[in-house]
């Protein structure tokens, strides 16, 4: 059978769709096809998740092959391998990156379902009208191009998407309060001699130097023009007095995966370190005290979504516009809300969700039940709230986003020097 040359919803669309339909019969086309698709998918180990790859085979039929790599592995992949991925599950800060190789294809947004319902963090910057665009590479910065062949960055929302958002989080600093003993409440005191020989950041250079500045700001050794795009000086600056901290023995590790994050606190060798929010649930489905600390300077944010690979066409490009519905229609959001991330689409998310876990993990209410994450580990207790709070305290106070600086070759390299001193 030929393979349609429109897209499985433009033909079921409205009373022109009928005409079109009965002439050229594409539903029956695509089910009799679309399990013969396979879409190579890859990201970090954040999202791309083996239940996710079994319910796509469940519920549209055809096969997601995911492999997950490093943030900067992933960015390597995206930037010089076009020819093998259909979709790229990356972050905002890696689009800046790779967006300009050619090696992706623009979105139509009118294919995509549940776009009106896409939070505001990812079309105008702002969470509410009154919020304050924070600093560094935000997403909606670098969401948007100018036509299906732009090569650049719209300044604001166009009908042509580079990402599709799928998945976010506000991060800040995971400690272990069992063995610290007393309140957190500063970036600064991952540099705090107190913890020296127990403290811990990670080693992926461009969101690894926002975890630095968060610090170097709050101690007041630094006011940078811009957390996210920061000059030599400040780089220089930065790079120093972690160096300084580095020599004195300050760090028990520098981390790159999920799982060395995780081991590292649990294990106790580290109390305070740079975390992800699903490392924190990890160490505490291991029944150990461990907590996702808010800070009174606020969190630093990412974002991610789903790119097309510019070779993506015909039946595989209609599936992987399906995939991409699929993902912002709820399942997805729910399982990755249960583990501390949002969604794009949180509303959605909501039909997918207890009402105990909706209001423990959006809300910010206490918990009536038990809540778990997806693999059924117990993560709370009822009267239990959410490190943080609601979604609107914790993506309300966001102080920078990941970035990629107009000075980032520079930064990688004295980051590196950092990290081999």
């Amino acid at each position: 059978m030929t393979k349609p040359t429109l897209s499985r919803r433009s033909l079921l669309k409205g009373a022109a769709a009928a005409g079109a339909a009965s002439a050229f019969p594409a539903p029956m086309i695509w089910a009799q096809n679309i399990k013969d698709v396979t879409l190579r998918q890859f990201g970090t180990g954040v999202s791309n998740l083996n239940e996710v790859g079994q319910k796509v085979k469940e519920d549209l039929g055809f096969t997601l092959e995911m492999t997950a790599l490093d943030s900067d592995a992933v960015t390597q992949r995206a930037a010089t391998q076009p020819g093998s991925f259909d979709i790229a599950d990356i972050e905002y800060w890696i689009c800046k990156k790779v967006w300009p190789t050619g090696n992706l294809q623009a979105m139509d947004v009118s294919k995509i379902k549940n776009y009106d319902k896409i939070v505001g963090i990812f079309k105008d910057g702002k969470l509410t009208p009154e919020s304050t665009i924070a600093q560094g590479t935000a997403p909606h910065t670098v969401g948007f191009t100018d036509g299906p062949d732009g090569t650049t960055f719209a300044s604001e929302q166009t009908n042509w998407m580079t990402l599709i958002p799928t998945i976010y989080n506000a991060d800040t600093l995971g400690i272990r309060p069992d063995l610290i003993g007393r309140p957190i409440e500063t970036w600064a005191e991952l540099l705090n001699p107190e913890f020296k020989g127990k403290a811990s950041i990670l080693d992926i250079s461009s969101i690894g130097i926002m975890d630095a500045a968060m610090v170097c700001e709050a101690m007041g050794e630094i006011a940078y023009g811009d957390k996210g795009n920061m000059t030599r000086e400040e780089i220089d600056k930065t790079m120093a007095i972690f160096t300084e901290a580095k020599k004195a023995g300050q760090f028990r590790a520098f981390w790159k995966t999920f799982d060395e994050s995780v081991n590292l606190m649990a294990s106790g060798e580290v109390v305070i370190q740079s975390m992800w929010s699903p490392a924190i649930t990890a160490v505490k489905s291991r029944g150990i005290d461990c907590v996702y600390q808010p800070l009174k300077e606020g969190y630093r944010s990412w974002g991610g979504g789903i790119g097309l690979s510019k070779n993506l066409s015909g039946l595989e490009l209609d599936a992987a516009y399906e995939y991409i519905n699929w993902y912002l229609d709820g399942w997805v959001g729910g399982f990755l809300m249960r583990q501390g991330y949002y969604s794009a689409v949180p509303e959605t998310s909501k039909n997918h969700m207890s009402e105990n876990e909706w209001g423990y993990w959006f809300e910010g209410k206490e918990a009536t039940d038990v809540i778990t994450n997806p693999f059924g580990d117990a993560m709370a207790q009822a009267g239990e709230v959410r490190d943080g709070g609601s979604f609107e305290e914790r993506m309300g106070s966001v102080a920078c986003w990941n970035a990629v600086m107009d000075e980032n070759q520079y930064m990688v390299r004295k980051w590196n020097e950092f990290i081999a001193a």
